[in-house]
């Protein structure tokens, strides 16, 4: 069965769904494919997190975002994307993955070229695609032994699991300070491995003294300028500045960062910068790629700079892409 549209926008993220909303806005027929949940990257964010972002600037399409504490949580934005796309009846297939994205025409008659794109259920074409996958779904890996063992991961949910268990958390961000945090207090003994010199400069300003002092008082141990070498069952050697120490350990948590899915981007065609950013190309007034008619929006044109783009930033893409397109459309 092959479906046509104007528009398939491939991530259903408060990115994804700001774009349906401009589609259906210029009606426009489009379709949101998204491979997991609705705004599947947040609800995989750990059970307790409170966004840096005021509720007013992660808002889409207009739509009111009204929470009960100056920093929205997670359980107050899932809710109000769901509340977004329910309300807006937006057309979005979850669980949907997918698997490729082809040049083609649609008719031998017809002189306009369109894209084919293949999911794990059927086929469908459109004349646009936009991309807004995010970067949320492949970790960037350690590279070192043990890091295939059980006791890794490289998310964190919740802390109540690793209560009166000996962690180690990778990482200096946002995430893995609030790992550390949670975990201690429920409490596990922890240790911090951290590859600079401290807490990292973006992590949020009401958290940050909490960690440094924990540090400080040796509540939470940890170790700067130093990485994770090993991990075996029941120990982990960290590399420091004096060399390699051993420690015991239960459960690593690797909060190293993580990344677009750059191998569909080459895929598909987009040009990636050839330093270690690999930055795709897009003309940064209309988000169009150096394919025409395919866009990205939100994170994933940062590349391996994931700090760059975020709801509060990106959300502008959905208006520049739409308007592009419709000023591309012939005139009536």
């Amino acid at each position: 069965m092959i479906t046509n549209y104007d528009i398939i926008i491939i991530g259903g993220g408060p990115i994804g769904i700001a774009c349906a909303l401009e589609a259906r806005k210029a009606g426009l027929s489009y379709l949101v494919l998204e491979k997991g949940c609705l705004v599947n990257s947040l609800y995989n964010y750990p059970a307790n997190m409170t966004f840096f972002s005021t509720s007013e600037r992660i808002e889409i399409g207009g739509v009111p975002f009204v929470s009960n504490n100056v920093k929205p949580n997670r359980s107050e934005a899932l809710e109000y994307y769901r509340r977004v796309a329910v309300s807006n009846q937006l057309n979005i297939h979850l669980q949907e993955a997918v698997r490729d994205i082809r040049r083609t025409r649609f008719s031998p008659t017809d002189a306009t070229d369109g894209f084919e794109v293949i999911s794990a259920n059927r086929t469908y074409q459109a004349a646009n695609i936009i991309l807004a996958t995010g970067f949320y779904d492949i970790p960037v890996l350690m590279d070192i032994p043990g890091e295939n063992l059980q006791k890794v991961t490289h998310y964190y949910k919740e802390p109540h699991f690793y209560a009166m268990q000996k962690v180690v958390v990778v990482g200096a961000s946002n995430s893995a300070v609030d790992a550390a945090l949670e975990t201690w207090r429920k409490g596990a003994e922890v240790t911090m491995v951290i590859r600079g010199e401290g807490i990292g400069p973006r992590v949020k300003y009401w958290v940050k003294p909490d960690i440094e002092n924990r540090i400080k008082e040796g509540s939470i141990k940890a170790y700067t300028h130093s990485t994770l070498s090993a991990i075996r069952q029941h120990e982990v050697d960290i590399r420091t500045p004096d060399g390699i120490v051993t420690i015991p350990n239960d459960y690593v948590i690797a909060l190293t960062g993580y990344q677009p899915n750059f191998d569909f981007l080459r895929k598909v065609g987009i040009i990636l910068s050839d330093d270690d950013r690999l930055q795709p190309f897009y003309d940064p007034e209309t988000m169009e790629t150096n394919i025409p008619g395919l866009y990205l929006a939100g994170v994933v044109c940062g590349g391996m700079n994931t700090h760059v783009w975020f709801i509060e930033n990106s959300r502008v893409h959905a208006g520049m892409i739409i308007g592009n397109i419709m000023s591309s459309l012939p005139t009536p």
